[in-house]
């Protein structure tokens, strides 16, 4: 028999308990809620479900009055947290709007004043997480599937709806943490998480943190909707929640509390997610956490165990050496690394001997003793306290010289590399390749030094180069380029750039310590300078360590006559004009700065002039070629032959032009004059201004043509600056006559030069069009040449055939003979003389006879093919 309810018997329903009128209806009502709760035990068909909401909040308003609709309210509600039924596949979808409005519809019902139906809601909202199949079906349908209540609820926004009832048991602890356990479950999703953000979810649970609760579970299920709330909302805006100074208290007291009266496993992770939290509130600059002095208490519990001062906030703790503890140090000494970014909490750090406690872990690792940390947490905690103090120590100069943190750095960076049996664990985030070495100890104590030398505080540089930095620094960059060439990685690269980076700043304007430098550093740092060019993209980091080692040679060498001669003698600038000839920009600009310097020394012009590089490259050419290079980059006007084509503006670049003249204050540099430093051409015009214009070989002439507009560059720059004060002043106000012709005259002069140099351009390629002409004109005579000397020998070669062939034109050309000798004699015959006759008789020859005889044969290009090869030609 089928027993369903009709739409029809569900609108009576409906309309059985809006009736008010009857006498004795409540009993009826309640009845026939009985059969609808009986019926639909298996579950609520999809197509039903409006109907039944309906219901619901029929039901919710009567509560108020009459208690007994409480029981089958509840009841209807416990049948939402069963599986919906559909009969088709598509159901789900065309029901997915009433869906998802029914859902919501349980959240608004957390406004009937019933812990019962409250706490029911709740249950409900968890069981779509723990989903269990009804024992029956109804005839004809299957449930939904399994997630399809937790996509309906995130269509519908059962997440904020709960976020605000919160307001609504706030006294209550009981259903308080049934909708926390609702709402820890709806976190776990991105879309409710954004919806509960949208509520103030954050700052709402924060406030109860502190609330009374015995069982403990509102502070464990706050954290953890917390926790979700940042792992899948923005983290900035629930930190922004969290910032107000109630939350900020609540935090800390919850977090003292779990520290001094929590000793269960349980208490202490606790512990650590409520500090993992406050640190990320401290992040945001806007939170008051020197305010509520949840700063100072941090500070403190980070280095009371180091610096051993009493103070009431730590008075009876005692730390274990369990892991959350553990854990727990770590953490602080994070903290500290956050307050270090806020200046206003630098006096606190002076105050509560940040530096002192932080130092304690600079020295050599030492074996630890019973009931002590672990080799591999001593380890961590040591690594993790020095990443700090490269935060702090500048902050805290005062105290980082007073400590003699130099000292004992510098002691530490010598057991680094010294023959100590101490093997590094590498197994946590700032042991990253140290295993099985102490790469990871040196790293970050050179960290530290960098930290502190970055200041360019002459105090600090003093004292560590008085404790013999220097030539320290060079054996540990010495120990680390030995090491990087049996294995490179990224941590050897980093030490070697932080090094060449610590001695560029101490030596830099320091005559004296560059000469400690010299020979040497000298010798070290160039193999740095000759590193593969390839492997500037490697990405490991040998780009930054190429670059340290530029700047070293700048700061370390120029200036430095010794070191200077002794890179010369190194064939330095050799190295460096070979970089320079790869025309990679990133490389150009610094490799010319020191170039420009190192002129100043005059030994190195000559060692410029005589560079060559591929296919007998010059200097000069390879300037030149850069120039024009940079012009093309910068877009500048040129014709295709590289001339000047705008002479009042002959070298702006496109951008240059676009700029639109803003009148400036006189102590700000205008575009022209910035432009300077944003290119290579300046540098370019100095090393050409120390090579001279005059007599540079291997030029072309359309390297003399660019020539000509890099000889005259510093007056096309005061052109250009001139233009730009012409513009400001037409913009600002209006020049009396004397000072417009002036002004006019000026223009006049920059044009003028453009004009020169465009006509001198003019005059070197006409010169060079010339000069093309001529060296034709040679050619051409060379190959007419060529071609009279073989028309010659085929006219030589036709008289001789005629001469084999024809015996008329044989005795011709010996009439011709006889006569031809005949007059070469002398016209006064000598007395008695003998006389020596020409002819040979009885000599049949068809040439001119002599004591030897050539037989020509038909050369092989007359016949067409060479010569057979027979006997006769092989005794030829």
């Amino acid at each position: 028999q089928d027993t369903r309810l009709r739409p029809v018997e569900l609108n009576h329903v409906i309309k059985l308990l809006e009736d008010s009128d009857s006498v004795n209806l409540e009993k009826e009502q309640l009845k026939t809620l009985k059969k609808v709760v009986k019926h639909f035990e298996n579950g609520l068909p999809l197509k039903d479900l409006a109907q039944i909401i309906e219901i619901l909040n029929l039901c919710a308003e009567k509560i108020n009055e009459q208690e007994a609709f409480t029981e089958p309210l509840c009841e209807l509600i416990k049948l939402c947290g069963l599986p919906f039924q559909k009969k088709k596949l598509s159901d789900e979808v065309s029901y997915s709007v009433a869906v998802s409005k029914s859902i919501a519809q349980l959240g608004y019902l957390m406004r009937v004043p019933s812990s019962q139906v409250r706490i029911q809601i709740c249950k409900c909202v968890v069981s779509f997480y723990n989903m269990q199949l009804p024992r029956k079906l109804l005839s004809g349908y299957q449930p939904t599937s399994a997630n399809y209540k937790i996509q309906m609820a995130e269509l519908g926004g059962l997440a904020e709806t709960l976020v605000l009832s919160l307001a609504l048991v706030e006294n209550r602890l009981t259903e308080k943490l049934w909708v926390l356990k609702a709402l820890q479950h709806l976190s776990s999703s991105g879309v409710n998480c954004r919806l509960m953000l949208k509520a103030r979810a954050a700052s709402r649970l924060c406030l109860y943190l502190n609330d009374v609760d015995p069982s403990g579970q509102l502070v464990f299920r706050s954290s953890e909707i917390l926790w979700n709330l940042l792992e899948n909302t923005s983290k900035e805006e629930v930190v922004n929640q969290l910032s107000s100074l109630e939350c900020v208290h609540a935090l800390k007291e919850v977090f003292v509390d779990h520290l001094m009266r929590g000793f269960r496993h349980y208490d202490r992770q606790l512990r650590n997610d409520l500090l993992v939290i406050a640190t990320l509130v401290a992040e945001n600059p806007e939170a008051p956490m020197l305010e509520s002095g949840f700063s100072k208490l941090l500070i403190v519990l980070a280095t009371f165990t180091e610096v051993k001062i009493p103070s009431p906030l730590v008075k009876g703790l005692k730390l274990t050496y369990c892991y959350e503890d553990f854990e727990m140090k770590k953490l602080l000494f994070n903290v500290i690394g956050v307050l270090a970014k806020d200046p206003r909490a630098i006096q606190l750090l002076r105050e509560n001997d940040v530096m002192p406690a932080l130092l304690y872990y600079v020295k050599p690792n030492q074996k630890p003793g019973f009931h002590d940390w672990s080799a591999a947490q001593y380890e961590e905690l040591q690594l993790h306290a020095i990443a700090i103090l490269a935060s702090v120590a500048p902050l805290l100069v005062d105290k980082y010289l007073s400590c003699q943190a130099n000292t004992l750095l510098l002691v530490f960076l010598e057991w680094c590399i010294g023959q100590d049996p101490f093997l590094g664990q590498g197994n946590s985030f700032h042991g990253t390749g140290g295993r099985g070495n102490k790469l990871a100890q040196m790293r970050y104590s050179l960290r530290v030094l960098r930290s502190v030398v970055s200041l360019y505080d002459d105090a600090v540089n003093l004292n560590l180069f008085d404790q013999g930095a220097i030539s320290q620094l060079l054996d540990i960059l010495k120990y680390a380029a030995n090491k990087s060439k049996e294995k490179e990685d990224a941590i050897l690269l980093e030490i070697q750039a932080d090094i060449l980076f610590l001695l560029s700043v101490l030596c830099e304007n320091d005559l004296h310590r560059k000469e400690l430098f010299s020979y040497e550093g000298l010798d070290i740092l160039i193999p740095f300078i000759q590193m593969d060019p390839k492997k500037l993209s490697s990405g490991l980091g040998h780009n930054c360590l190429f670059f340290s080692a530029l700047d070293c040679l700048w700061s370390c060498v120029i200036g430095c006559n010794i070191a200077e001669d002794y890179f010369l003698e190194k064939q330095g600038i050799f190295l460096l004009l070979d970089l320079l000839a790869l025309k990679q920009r990133n490389l150009c600009n610094m490799i010319l700065g020191i170039l420009v310097e190192f002129c100043d020394n005059p030994k190195t012009t000559s060692h410029i002039s005589t560079w060559r590089g591929e296919k007998e490259q010059t200097a000069a050419k390879l300037l030149i070629e850069l120039w024009r290079q940079e012009e093309l980059e910068l877009g500048v006007k040129r014709d295709p032959c590289g001339r000047i084509v705008d002479m009042k503006s002959p070298i702006a670049g496109r951008f240059q032009r676009q700029q639109e003249v803003i009148p400036m204050p006189a102590n700000c540099p205008s575009f022209a004059i910035r432009e300077i430093s944003e290119n290579i051409r300046a540098k370019i015009y100095s090393l050409l201004c120390k090579l001279g214009f005059e007599n540079l070989p291997g030029l072309s002439a359309k390297d003399f043509v660019t020539l000509a507009i890099i000889r005259r560059y510093i007056d096309f720059k005061v052109g250009e600056v001139w233009n730009e004060l012409c513009e400001e002043i037409k913009e600002e106000f209006r020049p009396v006559m004397s000072d417009e012709e002036a002004l006019k005259v000026i223009s006049a002069v920059s044009e003028d030069a453009g004009r020169m140099v465009a006509a001198l351009q003019t005059e070197v390629l006409e010169s060079q069009h010339h000069q093309e002409i001529q060296e034709e004109e040679k050619t051409y005579t060379k190959i007419q040449a060529v071609h009279k000397q073989r028309e010659m020998v085929n006219k030589s070669w036709e008289n001789f055939l005629t001469r084999t062939s024809n015996y008329e034109a044989l005795k011709k050309a010996k009439r011709l003979q006889e006569k031809s000798i005949e007059a070469s004699r002398s016209k006064s015959k000598t007395q008695n003389g003998a006389f020596h006759s020409t002819d040979i008789k009885g000599l049949s020859t068809t040439i001119g006879s002599g004591r030897l005889v050539t037989v020509e044969s038909t050369p092989p290009q007359l016949i067409g093919k060479p010569l057979p090869i027979t006997d006769l030609a092989l005794r030829k």
